[in-house]
């Protein structure tokens, strides 16, 4: 073959993501998979973008309630869509601490007036909430530096994991398969050429993965679809969490669907916000055993906030 030929599509992500032959890739319309907007305002609550990588154009968009007062929690949401950015997020992460150590002048003027930082919580949703993994162990390792901001906790949704083995929910029916056959390609196109599933990028778990029971991880909530392909995979995360020892508590919403979380206001997403305001207030530092596997298998099933598609965000609510 000629060392000239034209680069040829290997991947093809309906039309969103194309990876050339010569490794270049190619972005369609994103609007293909989910529409850009427009996302309404909230009544009370007041938002913004802010740039937490200039140099790259990256920004968070910041939420903050118009009529709380004093410092309030800060919780920040990584979006899903398939690919995690682990390296956006420390990034953001070195953002944030900054902010947490700068002085008056040297912040966000919203955080400096209402982000309790000791108080702050990752999340995210498929893709993000692999992503949240990610930086948590980053951050519990010493790795990844945060204080004087404190990660008091954080929340996986609809958690976007992986295993070379296949579980029982993966192949349970055609569907399923269906659906398998396209994560399968979105794992060959985020992970390195040659992995497996079991790349610790996919597999938290895997034999190359950092070992989490000597971490001081923060307690976990971790929301299951009921009818989520991937269901098994967020099973497991909780469970084995809970074998060394961490504080784990593991959500189940019967009858609900991958990202179900940000894909319409329903009775399962108000079931999803009074169980997340529940984890925030419960004071840090509470008996280990009161936060151990807890199976709630919900017949209803955060908030509206959590459809914007920018890479991070911070929200003090």
């Amino acid at each position: 073959m000629s060392s000239d030929a034209a680069p040829h599509v290997v991947e093809d992500f309906f039309g969103v993501v194309r990876l050339l032959s010569d490794g270049s890739v190619v972005r369609g319309d994103e609007s293909v998979l989910m529409p850009a907007g427009p996302f309404p305002d909230v009544p009370g609550v007041q938002w913004k973008d802010v740039a937490y990588d200039a140099a790259r154009g990256l920004k968070v968009r910041v939420y903050r309630s118009s009529s709380a007062h004093g410092k309030l929690p800060v919780l920040v949401y990584f979006h899903g869509g398939g690919t995690a950015a682990i390296d956006d997020g420390v990034t953001f992460f070195s953002w944030l601490r900054r902010q947490a150590a700068a002085s008056a002048q040297g912040t966000e003027p919203w955080l400096q007036e209402s982000a309790d930082f000791a108080q702050t919580f990752v999340s995210g949703v498929s893709a993000g909430a692999n992503l949240a993994h990610h930086v948590v162990v980053q951050i519990a390792s010493g790795k990844l530096a945060v204080h004087p901001a404190r990660i008091a906790g954080y929340v996986l949704l609809s958690a976007f994991f992986g295993s070379a083995e296949r579980t029982a929910t993966e192949t349970e029916s055609a569907d399923n398969v269906s659906l398998t056959a396209v994560f399968d390609q979105i794992w060959r196109l985020v992970l390195p050429a040659g992995a497996t599933r079991d790349h610790p990028l996919a597999n938290p778990f895997s034999r190359d993965s950092p070992g989490l029971e000597p971490l001081p991880l923060p307690p976990a909530l971790v929301v299951v679809p009921g009818l989520d392909t991937l269901r098994d995979h967020m099973r497991r995360y909780a469970a084995r969490l809970e074998e060394v020892g961490k504080a784990v508590e593991l959500v189940e919403f019967a009858g609900e669907r991958h990202g179900f979380s940000v894909k319409g206001w329903s009775k399962a997403n108000e079931e999803l916000v009074r169980i997340l305001k529940r984890f925030v207030k419960v004071p840090r530092g509470t008996e280990v055993k009161q936060w151990r596997l807890a199976r709630s298998l919900l017949t209803l099933g955060i908030d509206k906030l959590f459809t914007t598609r920018h890479k991070g965000n911070c929200v003090t609510e």
